[in-house]
C-alpha cells in the first residue's frame, strides 16, 4: 500500500506541475517540450524547490512514453516504406554517424580527457533523440518527404547504438574488440531483425485486422498496447532496446491497414507518458555540474548542432535529396537523447570515464533539445539562404545534380554499352565495391596494426640494426606509410572508375553527337568528380572513426584538411566548366524559345554539333536539345498565366530553386517590353522579375520541373503541395 501511494504521490506531482508549465510555454507560444524539462527541474533533486519526486520511479514512467512514441512512430513508418528508404538513408546515417563519433573523440583530446573517454564522447555525441524529433514533428504538424528520410535516418541510428553499445561494454569491462566478435554481435542483431519481422508478419496484420472487424475500440487499445510492450519485452529479453521492439511492432500493424484507427486511439496514453519522459531528462540537469564544466558543455552542444547538421545535408544531398530536404533533415537531427544517456551511463557505471562526462551528455542533450524546435521551423528558411548565397556555378550544380541522379535510379544507360551488357555492369560494380572495401579494411588494419605494434616492433629495430628510439620509430611510420599509400591511391582509383561507371549511366554519351563529339562530357566529368568524392568520402570517414585512437592527437585531421581543399579546388573548378556548358545551352535554348514566340533570336555563341533542322514545336525543339546538350536535366518551357501569383515577384522573392529544387535557364520576354536585347536572359540572377506571358525554360529533376511549373501557374494566394 505505501508503494502505491508513493507511485500516486510522484505521478501526481509530476503531471501537475508539467501541467502549469506546458500552459505557460503554450500561452508564450514556445514548444511544450521546453515546458516539460522546467518541470523536471523543478520536481528534480538539484534545485532548492521544496518539491521533488522519486528519480527512479519517474525514469521507469518515462520508459513507457519511450516505448509509445516509438510504437506510434512505426504506424506512420510501415515496413514497406521503411525497405523502400532504407538504402539510402543508410549511407547518410553511416556518414554521419562515422564523422560525429570522429569528431567527438576529437574534441575530447582537445579537452585532454582519457582515450577511452574520448570514445565515449564521440559514440554519445553520434546518436539523435528519436523520442525528441518525433514530439517536435507532432507539435509542429511536419509532414512532407523530409520526415521519411529523417525518420528512415533514426531506425539505422537507433541499430548503430546497439552496435555501439555492444562494443563500449566489452571496452568497459577490459575485455577488447576482436573483428570475431564484431561480426558475431552484427550477425546476431540481424537474425533478430529478421525472425521478429517474419513472424510477425505472419501473426500481427491478421490478427488486428480481426481485431478492428469486432468494432470494441478499447478491445482494439488494449491488443495494439499488448503487441507493443510484447514486441519491446522480446527485445528487451535478447539484449536490445526496447525502443526497437516497440518501432517494429508499429510497423506490423501498420502493415494491416488499420495503422489510422490505432494510432487515433494511442495518441492520447502516448502524449501522457511521453510528457513524463521528458519531465525525468530535466530531473538530470544538475545546474552546478553544468556550470563547472561549461566549456566543454558549449564546445560538445555546438560540434552536435553544426556537425549534425552539415553532414546529414551533404550526405543527403549526395545520395540524391533536393537541397530543400537535405537542409531540413539536416537541421533536424542536430541534438541528442535517450541513446547518450544510455551510452554515458555505461561508462559511469564501468569506470570507463569520470563523473563529469554524465553530466555534460545531459546538458547537452537538454540544449539541444530545445534547439531542436527552432531549427525544425528556421529549416527551409535556411535552405533558403544557403542557396542565395551560393556562388553562381554551385547554384548550377546543385539544380543539375538532382537530374543526374534521377537518370541514375532511372537506369537510362550509357549508349557505349548494349542492353545485354547490363548483367556484366552490376557484377563490375559490386566487384569495384567490394575492391573500396577491401582497400578500406587493410588500411584500418595497418594503422592499427601499426599503432599496436609499433613498442615491440622498435625494440626488436633497435637490437637488430643499433638505432635510437627516435630513429626507429621513425621507420616504422614510414613503413606503415608506404603500405597504406598504394592501399589509398587504389581505393581513389577504384572509387573513380566506379563513378565513372554510375555517371555513364546517368548522363550517355550523347545520341545527336557527330565526329565523335560527346557533348555529355561536361557535366559527366561534374558529375564523376562529384560522385568519387562522396564514396571516397564514405569510404575513408569510418576509417578515421574507427583507427583515430590509435593515431596522433589532431595530426590526421590536419592531412583531411590538406586533402579537402584539395577536392575542393578540383570540384569548383568543374563547377565552372559546367556552368560555361550550362550558359552554352542557354543560349541554344534562347534560340528555340525565340523561334516559337515571335521574338527576335541571339546567334548562339557555340551552336551543337550536328543540329538538325528545327522541328515544327516548341517541345519538340527542346526534346531535340535536349538530345544534344544532356545533362541539363529535363528542360521544359513554361508560360506564364496573366493570373499567376508569381508575376512581378523576382526569382529570390519566389526562391523559385529552394522550394522546387528547378532552375530557369532562360527567359524570352514577348510582350514589347524594351529591345530585343532585353528581351532574352540567359541564367538569370535572382534579381530578375517575372512578367505576365514571359517564355521560361525551367531544368532540373522531372520532380522538380513539375513543382516549379505548378508554382510559376498558381494563381494568387493559392499554394501548391510540395514532396520534395
Amino acid at each position: 500500500m505505501h508503494d502505491t501511494h508513493a507511485f500516486l504521490q510522484n505521478l501526481a506531482l509530476v503531471l501537475c506541475v508539467a501541467a502549469v508549465t506546458t500552459v505557460v510555454f503554450q500561452r508564450l507560444r514556445q514548444p511544450v517540450v521546453f515546458g516539460y524539462l522546467l518541470a523536471g527541474m523543478i520536481v528534480g533533486p538539484h534545485t532548492p524547490i521544496p518539491l521533488t519526486a522519486d528519480r527512479g520511479m519517474v525514469e521507469a514512467l518515462s520508459e513507457t512514453g519511450v516505448v509509445l512514441l516509438m510504437f506510434s512512430l512505426g504506424l506512420e513508418f510501415s515496413l514497406r516504406k521503411l525497405f523502400r528508404v532504407i538504402p539510402n538513408v543508410g549511407l547518410i546515417a553511416l556518414a554521419e554517424t562515422s564523422v560525429m563519433v570522429w569528431a567527438g573523440f576529437l574534441l575530447g583530446q582537445l579537452f585532454g580527457w582519457t582515450t577511452l573517454e574520448c570514445v565515449f564522447a564521440g559514440a554519445i555525441v553520434a546518436i539523435s533523440s528519436t523520442t525528441i524529433i518525433v514530439k517536435a514533428f507532432d507539435e509542429q504538424r511536419v509532414r512532407g518527404a523530409f520526415t521519411e528520410v529523417v525518420l528512415g535516418i533514426l531506425i539505422v541510428e537507433d541499430l548503430i547504438a546497439i552496435f555501439l553499445l555492444a562494443v563500449l561494454t566489452a571496452l568497459s569491462a577490459g575485455g577488447g574488440v576482436s573483428a570475431g566478435s564484431l561480426a558475431l554481435t552484427g550477425v546476431r542483431l540481424v537474425t533478430f531483425l529478421v525472425g521478429l519481422v517474419t513472424v510477425g508478419l505472419l501473426l500481427v496484420p491478421r490478427t488486428m485486422r480481426a481485431v478492428v472487424r469486432m468494432g470494441r475500440p478499447e478491445t482494439t487499445l488494449v491488443a495494439s498496447m499488448g503487441i507493443c510492450f510484447a514486441a519491446a519485452l522480446l527485445a528487451l529479453s535478447f539484449g536490445y532496446s526496447v525502443v526497437l521492439g516497440a518501432f517494429i511492432a508499429g510497423s506490423l500493424v501498420a502493415e494491416s491497414g488499420e495503422e489510422k484507427t490505432v494510432e487515433h486511439l494511442v495518441a492520447p496514453v502516448r502524449d501522457v507518458f511521453a510528457a513524463v519522459f521528458f519531465v525525468a531528462v530535466g530531473m538530470l540537469i544538475e545546474p552546478a555540474l553544468v556550470v563547472r564544466h561549461w566549456g566543454a558543455v558549449l564546445a560538445f552542444t555546438a560540434v552536435v548542432v553544426a556537425g549534425k547538421a552539415i553532414a546529414v545535408s551533404v550526405a543527403s544531398f549526395l545520395t540524391g535529396q533536393s537541397p530543400r530536404t537535405a537542409v531540413q533533415a539536416g537541421m533536424s537531427l542536430a541534438q541528442i537523447g535517450e541513446f547518450s544517456f544510455i551510452i554515458a551511463g555505461v561508462g559511469l557505471a564501468s569506470g570507463a570515464t569520470r563523473e563529469f562526462l554524465y553530466p555534460v551528455a545531459v546538458a547537452v542533450s537538454a540544449i539541444t533539445t530545445l534547439t531542436t524546435p527552432w531549427l525544425i521551423r528556421a529549416a527551409a528558411p535556411a535552405a533558403a539562404w544557403v542557396d542565395r548565397k551560393l556562388p553562381r556555378p554551385l547554384q548550377t550544380f546543385v539544380s543539375l545534380y538532382g537530374s543526374w541522379i534521377d537518370g541514375l535510379r532511372q537506369g537510362r544507360g550509357s549508349s557505349s554499352e548494349p542492353p545485354t551488357n547490363e548483367g556484366a555492369r552490376r557484377a563490375r560494380n559490386r566487384r569495384l565495391v567490394r575492391l573500396l572495401t577491401v582497400d578500406a579494411l587493410l588500411i584500418a588494419a595497418v594503422v592499427i596494426g601499426a599503432s599496436l605494434e609499433t613498442g615491440r616492433s622498435g625494440a626488436l629495430l633497435r637490437s637488430w640494426t643499433g638505432l635510437s628510439a627516435d630513429a626507429a620509430r621513425a621507420v616504422l611510420i614510414g613503413g606503415a606509410v608506404l603500405l597504406v599509400a598504394p592501399l589509398f591511391v587504389g581505393l581513389v582509383r577504384t572509387a573513380r572508375r566506379l563513378g565513372y561507371d554510375l555517371a555513364m549511366r546517368a548522363v550517355p554519351a550523347s545520341s545527336a553527337a557527330r565526329g565523335g563529339v560527346d557533348l555529355a562530357e561536361t557535366p559527366r566529368r561534374m558529375l564523376v568528380v562529384t560522385l568519387q568524392l562522396g564514396i571516397v568520402s564514405a569510404a575513408v570517414v569510418p576509417v578515421l572513426a574507427v583507427t583515430q585512437p590509435f593515431l596522433p592527437p589532431l595530426r590526421p585531421a590536419l592531412l583531411v584538411l590538406a586533402l579537402l581543399a584539395i577536392a575542393g579546388i578540383l570540384f569548383w573548378r568543374s563547377a565552372t566548366t559546367l556552368q560555361g556548358h550550362a550558359r552554352a545551352g542557354a543560349e541554344a535554348i534562347v534560340a528555340a524559345l525565340a523561334r516559337h514566340s515571335g521574338a527576335a533570336a541571339p546567334r548562339p555563341a557555340r551552336a551543337p554539333a550536328g543540329a538538325a533542322a528545327e522541328p515544327a514545336t516548341l517541345e519538340q525543339t527542346l526534346a531535340q536539345l535536349r538530345a544534344l546538350l544532356p545533362g541539363l536535366g529535363e528542360a521544359v518551357p513554361l508560360r506564364v498565366p496573366d493570373d499567376s501569383g508569381s508575376v512581378g515577384k523576382s526569382l529570390a522573392q519566389l526562391d523559385l530553386r529552394g522550394v522546387t529544387g528547378a532552375t530557369v535557364l532562360a527567359i524570352v520576354r514577348t510582350d514589347g517590353r524594351g529591345s530585343a536585347d532585353e528581351q532574352q536572359v540567359l541564367m538569370p540572377a535572382g534579381a530578375e522579375v517575372i512578367h505576365a506571358g514571359d517564355l521560361l525554360a525551367l531544368a532540373g529533376s522531372a520532380e522538380a520541373v513539375g513543382a516549379a511549373r505548378s508554382l510559376l501557374s498558381a494563381p494568387p494566394g493559392v499554394g501548391i503541395s510540395l514532396t520534395t
